[in-house]
């Protein structure tokens, strides 16, 4: 079995944040902390936006910018770097 380590997310529309022109997204595999990172966050989207960020290593800002073409990609990519116990923890966020 081949484990991923992270990935990088070329954007299609590429955002402007501080300035400089953000054209990929790289993403490192969640750690355990990183479950931490939205734990008090009431909205399942923000906390979703704040993990992206968090493994991207990037502003929120950033993340909310994506055209949601983009967004789709990166969710999509990004899945399997959360492993089983990172979607289960994002799955349990938005039931309840």
């Amino acid at each position: 079995m081949t484990e991923t380590t992270g990935v990088t997310v070329k954007l299609d529309y590429p955002v402007t944040h501080d300035g400089r022109e953000i054209n990929e997204l790289s993403f490192r595999r969640m750690r355990a902390k990183d479950a931490l990172i939205a734990e008090a966050e009431t909205s399942e989207v923000k906390a979703g936006y704040l993990l992206f960020a968090n493994l991207a290593g990037v502003d929120v800002a950033v993340v909310e910018e994506l055209d949601m073409e983009d967004f789709v990609k990166v969710g999509e990519a990004v899945a399997p770097l959360l492993g089983k116990s990172g979607l289960d923890l994002m799955k349990a966020k938005a039931e309840g």
